[in-house]
């Protein structure tokens, strides 16, 4: 959100679309003077005073939902809309007026630090999380690192179903559930990169979860385009390349306004281990183009040539180079609330069993 001479500015930058601005006055509660704009295509060209008309006289607290709907009844169906939508336009309303925030509202902690066990970082999820949401902690971007090796599965999975225990203790791979929904994902130092990010629910104000999805990607996609790898989301929560998956995303939104975020991609997964460990491992597999579980999976090793460490430096150095961003780290406290869950938490095998 900016303001000059009264009025207020929001924009909304669609993934893979266009630039949605507004400009508007607040006046006794209702949006008044309403000028969208942006690089979009409309046709016809008197459309977009329909907009205006249709969002002039609203409600400053109108919501997203209600924004959307104005700009629907406003609509006709011979009007045309490229690289935008009447939701892009209510998310632009939203954060002229600032109900809703975008990436450069905020300054993000980045936090890239030594290993610790993968129980632990599914602690320290929550933990900073529930820090956000209690004001204790602005937005952060974290990169796991780790040494032994381990399965972390979806809130809601199958314990049974998703891992072969015998072989998980055979390998000596740990058994970690994490609290956002999505698959499994089976890790071993080096082999995949794995981030979380931690925003408020403002910044994905308006949203629905799939959008919201690809919006907290974006940056990830521009990522990999520096380090040679074409990409785009494929479904609700994949990555992927022409050459296949390249990685998957989950989501888990707190009571108090926080949005957990992570992503883990392939680097160079051992196949044939992954297979044993993970029931589905062969189905998953299928999905990268691998027939043999002999096999590596290497999307991100293969497609940039580089190394782990070069790839996550990459990262870092495009997501400081798009937004506000200081480096930090954990604080004990936090460390020490991990500490506590893993304890009565995340390291009990009634919540790593809490579905058989």
């Amino acid at each position: 959100m900016s303001s000059q001479n009264g009025v207020l500015r929001g924009e909304y930058k669609v993934p893979g679309g266009k630039l949605v601005a507004v400009d508007v006055e607040v006046r006794d509660g209702r949006l008044d003077r309403v000028a969208v704009s942006g690089d979009f295509f409309l046709e016809p060209d008197d459309a977009l005073a329909r907009l205006d008309t249709a969002l002039t006289g609203r409600p400053e607290d109108s919501s997203a939902a209600q924004l959307t709907a104005a700009v629907e009844a406003a609509l006709r169906p011979t009007d045309t809309l490229v690289g935008f939508t009447p939701e892009s336009v209510a998310i632009a309303v939203r954060r002229a007026v600032g109900r809703a925030t975008g990436w450069h509202d905020h300054t993000f902690e980045l936090i890239h630090e030594g290993p610790r066990p993968p129980v632990l970082h599914a602690a320290l999820d929550q933990v900073l999380s529930e820090e956000l949401a209690a004001g204790r902690r602005g937005p952060t971007l974290r990169f796991w690192e780790w040494v032994d090796p381990a399965v972390v599965i979806g809130s809601f999975q199958s314990l049974r179903n998703e891992v072969d225990l015998e072989a998980a203790e055979r390998y000596g791979v740990d058994v970690v559930r994490r609290i956002s929904g999505g698959g499994a994902m089976f890790m071993e130092a080096g082999n995949c990169i794995t981030f979380s990010l931690v925003v408020p629910a403002s910044l994905v104000d308006g949203l629905t979860f799939e959008q919201s999805y690809a919006f907290l990607d974006d940056w990830v996609l521009g990522a990999l385009a520096d380090v040679g790898v074409t990409a785009s989301y494929a479904g609700l929560n994949d990555i992927a390349s022409p050459a296949g998956k390249l990685a998957g995303a989950a989501q888990k939104r707190l009571v108090g306004g926080a949005v957990l975020h992570h992503v883990t991609m392939a680097y160079d997964i051992d196949a044939e281990k992954m297979t044993q460990v993970l029931r589905i491992g062969r189905e998953k597999l299928s999905d990268k183009g691998t027939r043999s579980a002999a096999k590596r999976v290497d999307p991100v090793r293969s497609q940039t040539g580089r190394s782990r460490t070069e790839v996550i430096d990459a990262f870092k150095a495009h997501f400081r180079s798009r937004y506000d961003t200081v480096d930090g780290s954990l604080r004990p406290e936090e460390v020490a609330s991990a500490e506590r869950l893993v304890a009565t938490k995340f390291g009990t095998p009634e919540w790593t069993a809490r579905v058989p």
